[in-house]
């Protein structure tokens, strides 16, 4: 089924603030650039509690983004104890409100506990807090409406180029199909020394837990590939065993050629290096599919 987004210029042009709503959904959402913050800040949205994202530059290279997930009971007051502190160098602004203006400290708190929690098991951005608050407790009917209000954050979120919660990896696969990942076909890679083996679904490609990989990454590889092998290891999704790497759980990749990088440790083509059981590569198999 789907949900109808709507998302407001507050001053008409594509680079600025933004409001972004999902139709009957009680919450906000207000993204701003850190250069436009001080022309929206005097608005009624930023008397409430709250939410919030900032996103910086990451300091790790494996990194596209940094994160600072927060609170805050009133985010105007907030917002400007980050502007004043030289430590929250941040770029971009996002925070979530009710409409309704009815959530409490606990609920907010329980918000911001989750997050957290979802983007470290995320492993995909360079996470700014130090350390992970504990969950409040709160009724099993708050839950219930937390965790809702939550799903439709981490819809707006990377609309509004927010992506950290764009997880790395991904559980039970083959059981989620007919849910969120339908499976199309399954490749694998087999050289003398290790195996790997790649499924197509709807979330993208992915390397399946248990696959191997070449321990040493070529030189000749592209910086953006290196980062992405560290990023692998500095999150222990691919770990050390013997003479090669093993994926400990299955991972996403956004294309064939940047999974078989990973898997091979040099520039390749996926497209002709994934092959299926039928002994075809990805490429063939894409050919008769779109003839």
């Amino acid at each position: 089924m789907g949900k109808k987004l709507t998302v407001y210029m507050i001053d008409g042009t594509e680079y600025g603030p933004r409001f972004s709503e999902i139709g009957n959904w009680v919450g906000k959402a207000v993204y701003s650039p850190r250069s436009t913050i001080n022309k929206i800040i005097g608005r009624d949205e930023f008397n409430n509690p709250g939410i919030y994202c900032l996103k910086g530059d990451p300091t790790d290279d494996a990194f596209d983004e940094k994160i600072y997930i927060g609170e805050a009971e009133n985010i105007r007051a907030r917002l400007k104890q980050h502007l004043s502190d030289s430590n929250k160098d941040f770029k971009e602004l996002i925070f979530f409100i009710s409409k309704d203006e009815l959530l409490t400290k606990t609920q907010i708190r329980y918000l911001e506990s989750r997050l957290v929690q979802l983007a470290i098991e995320a492993k995909t951005a360079q996470i700014d807090n130090g350390n992970s608050p504990s969950l409040p407790t709160l009724h099993e009917a708050d839950i219930s409406d937390m965790e809702y209000f939550l799903e439709q954050m981490k819809l707006i979120l990377p609309i509004m180029g927010f992506r950290f919660l764009i997880s790395s990896t991904v559980k039970n696969t083959t059981s989620n199909v007919d849910k969120k990942s339908r499976i199309h076909e399954s490749y694998s890679i087999k050289t003398k020394t290790f195996e790997a083996t790649m499924i197509e679904t709807d979330q993208g490609y992915i390397v399946k837990e248990g696959s191997e990989a070449k321990k040493s990454l070529s030189a000749s590889c592209i910086e953006t590939y290196q980062n992405m092998r560290r990023k692998l290891i500095e999150t222990k999704i691919l770990v050390e065993k013997d003479d090669k790497l093993i994926f400990v759980e299955d991972t996403v990749f956004n294309s064939p050629s940047a999974a078989s990088n990973m898997v091979l440790g040099r520039n390749s083509n996926g497209f002709i290096e994934w092959i299926n059981r039928k002994g075809l590569t990805f490429k063939e198999v894409q050919e008769k599919i779109n003839q």
